[in-house]
């Protein structure tokens, strides 16, 4: 998949989310096979440009190309100035956020809300691709609710502005996160662009990734949730869709090696006082699938250092290793 003078690799790219997709866990999935990873959102008001929140969101040093940023609001001509900031700052892809469901997104008219006012949404995409170099990319939902899919129409208004490729996800900004995501809707609107689309939602295994290029007949899937605590899922889709066959799971080794070089670089970016509450979740998320992971959890939620979550997690993966070869 191209976008712009963009070449993307595979077709598997890391979805935004707000609180997850930082800069240490854009380049570990970067480095575990996704093809693109896109940023936390940036708000369009300028009045949070320098604080310190919005400064990491827009750190890409050290960052593997291309450096994709997602940008919020509803204003077409303060998006379009975040648009030229962030150019500015190092991005190379700018992204629309229309997509969001948080009700404190919504309620301002930013993120899915947009996607009630398709003559705003028109002024929005003119105004971004008119702004920047960079090529301009939007993820959206179906559509506002279930009575209202306008998902062939945004796309169709996208492309007719310069919007150089499209993400969606397949539920309505009403259903949030429930329900089953529609392929179907996805496939009806790849039919209706010739710009790159790729599905978003409910894309958890190698099987159902394939079952969703197949089926929608887009260019790539985009991977949230199921990321979290499970960066290797990229891999593990790539060597799925390019042979057939499943990737062996990552060892308990690697999957300690990889959680320990993850909080590391946490600590390093926000330093450690920050950095060991942002690691909570990353902890959490890793260790869940694993025996003895709630009680780990509990425990480890109590630290305040990095040393002592360091530590922790070490011992907790090293008894994990120690119980399975006991028991082989």
């Amino acid at each position: 998949m191209r976008i712009g003078s963009y070449f993307i690799a595979n077709k598997t790219l890391l979805a935004p989310m707000a609180g997850v997709t930082d800069r240490p866990f854009r380049q570990l999935c970067k480095q575990l096979g996704a093809g693109m990873a896109v940023s936390e959102m940036v708000t369009a008001n300028s009045l949070l440009w320098g604080s310190k929140k919005t400064l990491n969101r827009t750190n890409h040093e050290g960052e593997q190309e291309p450096r994709v940023v997602q940008i919020a609001g509803s204003d077409p001509a303060l998006l379009a100035e975040a648009a030229r900031y962030n150019e500015d700052n190092g991005a190379q892809i700018i992204d629309i956020n229309m997509g969001c469901p948080a009700k404190k997104v919504c309620n301002v008219m930013a993120g899915s809300a947009l996607l009630r006012d398709e003559a705003l949404v028109g002024r929005i995409f003119d105004a971004v691709v008119t702004a920047v170099k960079a090529p301009v990319t939007v993820k959206i939902r179906t559509g506002w609710d279930t009575d209202n899919r306008n998902g062939i129409r945004i796309a169709r208004i996208a492309e007719a502005a310069g919007i150089q490729a499209l993400a969606v996800h397949g539920r309505t900004r009403a259903c949030a996160y429930k329900g089953q995501a529609e392929y179907d809707t996805i496939k009806a609107i790849k039919k209706n662009v010739t710009i790159p689309v790729t599905a978003n939602g409910d894309i958890t295994t190698p099987e159902k990734a394939r079952f969703v290029l197949e089926h929608s007949g887009a260019d790539a899937v985009m991977i949230g949730r199921a990321a979290q605590g499970n960066p290797w899922i990229f891999r593990e889709i790539n060597h799925y869709l390019a042979t057939g066959e499943h990737l062996s799971p990552p060892t308990l080794h690697e999957i300690r090696d990889i959680l320990l070089k993850h909080l590391q670089a946490i600590y390093h970016f926000y330093g450690k006082y920050t950095g060991v509450r942002m690691a909570r979740k990353h902890i959490c998320w890793y260790s869940k699938a694993q025996p003895h992971g709630a009680a780990f959890r509990q425990a480890v939620n109590q630290l305040e250092t990095s040393t002592q979550q360091l530590a922790a997690t070490h011992e907790f993966f090293d008894q994990l290793i120690i119980n399975k070869e006991l028991a082989a």
